[in-house]
Order: C-alpha cells, then sequence, then structure tokens
C-alpha cells in the first residue's frame, strides 16, 4: 500500500514507533493483524509499468520474430532486448555455483537469465550479469525496453505504432 511517513519516535520502553499516513483504507486489515506480529517492508515508491506497456512489449516481439529468417520466439526477441538494455546485477559468483545459480534465476520468469561474462577479479569466480525481467521494471525501464523494440522494429521496416501514437502510450503509462 502506498503511503508516506509523518514520524518516527522512541517509546518510554526504547522501541521506535514509526507513523504512516496511508493512501488507501487499512483498516479491514488492521483489525485482521491488530494482535499478531507482522512483516514491515518500506521502500521509497516506484510507478510501476502498465499492462498496456507489457502487452505491447509481447506484440512487438511477437513481429520483430516473424520478421527475422528463421524466425525467432517472442521470447528469444525479448531477452535479446533485456540483454541489451535491461537492468541487470554484476555478481561474482563461485565458478562451481554459476550453473546452479544461473538455472535457478531463470526460474523466475522468461526475461530472467544470468551471463557469464568474464573472470572475477577473485580467483575461483566468474563476473557474472543476473538481468531482471520486465516485471520488476518501472515506466521509465519500461519505455527505455519499448524504445529499443520499436526502433529495432523501424529498421527492419514493420508497421507499428506512430511516433505520436507512442508518445500518448507513454503518457498513461506514466499516469498509472
Amino acid at each position: 500500500m502506498k503511503g508516506r511517513l509523518n514520524d518516527l519516535t522512541y517509546g518510554l520502553d526504547g522501541k521506535q514507533r514509526l507513523t504512516v499516513a496511508l493512501c488507501g483504507d487499512f483498516r479491514e486489515q488492521y483489525a485482521e493483524l491488530a494482535d499478531a506480529d507482522v512483516e514491515v517492508t518500506v521502500k521509497k515508491f516506484r510507478k510501476r509499468r502498465s499492462l498496456d506497456a507489457n502487452a505491447f512489449c509481447w506484440q512487438i516481439c511477437t513481429d520483430i520474430g516473424n520478421a527475422i529468417s528463421p524466425p525467432l520466439t517472442k521470447e528469444d526477441v525479448y531477452r535479446r532486448a533485456i540483454r541489451a538494455v535491461g537492468v541487470y546485477e554484476p555478481l561474482p559468483i563461485k565458478e562451481c555455483a554459476v550453473e546452479s545459480f544461473q538455472r535457478r534465476w531463470a526460474d523466475k520468469g522468461v526475461g530472467w537469465f544470468a551471463d557469464v561474462i568474464d573472470d572475477s577479479k577473485l580467483d575461483g569466480y566468474k563476473l557474472v550479469f543476473a538481468y531482471y525481467g520486465s516485471s520488476t521494471y518501472d515506466s521509465k525501464e519500461m519505455a527505455t525496453l519499448i524504445d529499443y523494440l520499436v526502433d529495432d522494429a523501424k529498421q527492419m521496416g514493420l508497421n507499428i505504432l506512430t511516433a505520436s501514437e507512442i508518445a500518448l502510450m507513454k503518457e498513461e503509462w506514466a499516469k498509472s
């Protein structure tokens, strides 16, 4: 739930108390959880990309994949785009653990993969780029991915939305 931090105080018992102004109605959840231990996560709010952005992304991936000879799957086109402009974490991973890490990371979804880039500066380790799938992207990151795919499609001569239609769609994504 989205909210804004209001205050951090200390009680006489020395425990911290965080006051949050919530943007939604939390009364029902509060009634259920009032006497229970709860897990609390507080992080900076980020706008998420819209489902329309996701649908548009997959449509472009499908169109590009079908236009290539031999055809590529939409998933392969998507992974290529993620690799080109996506969000990743550079990680040193023990050489003996790389395959296991790659397999477990890929289990998270289509856009989640890990590439071995080089030997790490650490002996016995490899430098691995662990890419995040676009399901974790905010609107700006998703717009970058879409721009890359749109550019790719245009270079192939594929008919896609006009620049003004894409700009309008991006405005809508930013609002969601």
